[in-house]
């Protein structure tokens, strides 16, 4: 038997009482080219989960809804109408770590519980932090640590004994090696990669196509090959 309850989004909570199943809504922050990424991948996983169900994308800017509709993503106003409830769970599909650190510490409770892609793979020892997601064939190996709300993107790679901080931005085709460390709101650029003990501090910007063979400083940039 299932039981519905209705809100003023006609979002539900599913109760399954044969197997106490218990699907959770989740919304999307964030109506963008990221969060339509992301917002594929919550329905993805949605497909093949009975926990969670895609409610649809918010945003404060001016998303393009015809393109919203055309993907079947529902789009259902500002980010305030998600950040004010307690009855659902949001997923933050902002590439920028800063924003995604913001949007966190409004709710921290409601954070979704890690979203993996199903084409995504995860070794053992792992630990994701709520939030975290991990798109089209992303890649965490054996022992590795990922922080709250950081995303791991499309081919992405982070390899045994790495620590990644919170609201991390680790971009397409990028290689993190082993026993790299990554700070709080790091963005790492496309094709990246970072070699093996190097430590990126907080709040960094790592070009794209650079190779960090060396420590980065907090809040520096860098880029090049190596990467200065």
């Amino acid at each position: 038997m299932t039981s519905s309850i209705s809100s003023r989004w006609d979002l539900r909570v599913d109760v399954d009482a044969d197997d106490l199943t218990i699907t959770r809504d989740v919304v999307v922050i964030g109506a963008g080219g990221h969060g339509m990424e992301t917002a594929d991948i919550v329905r993805t996983v949605a497909d093949s989960s009975s926990a969670i169900r895609l409610a649809g994308v918010v945003d404060d800017g001016q998303p393009d809804r015809q393109l919203l509709a055309r993907l079947g993503f529902r789009f259902l106003g500002r980010t305030a109408d998600v950040l004010e409830r307690d009855d659902i769970e949001f997923v933050i599909g902002i590439g920028d770590p800063g924003t995604r650190a913001r949007l966190d510490a409004a709710a921290p409770e409601r954070a979704a519980q890690p979203l993996i892609h199903p084409t995504a793979t995860v070794g053992s020892f792992t630990s994701l932090g709520p939030g975290v997601v991990l798109a089209q064939g992303a890649v965490v190996t054996t022992n590795v640590r990922l922080g709250r709300h950081s995303h791991l993107n499309v081919g992405a790679s982070v390899s045994h004994d790495c620590v990644v901080g919170d609201h991390v931005t680790i971009c397409p085709g990028v290689r993190v090696t082993g026993g790299a460390t990554i700070g709080d709101r790091a963005f790492i650029g496309t094709a990246a990669s970072i070699l093996p003990g190097v430590s990126i501090g907080a709040d960094a910007v790592i070009g794209a196509g650079a190779v960090v063979n060396r420590d980065v400083p907090a809040a520096s940039t860098v880029r090049g090959v190596p990467a200065r």
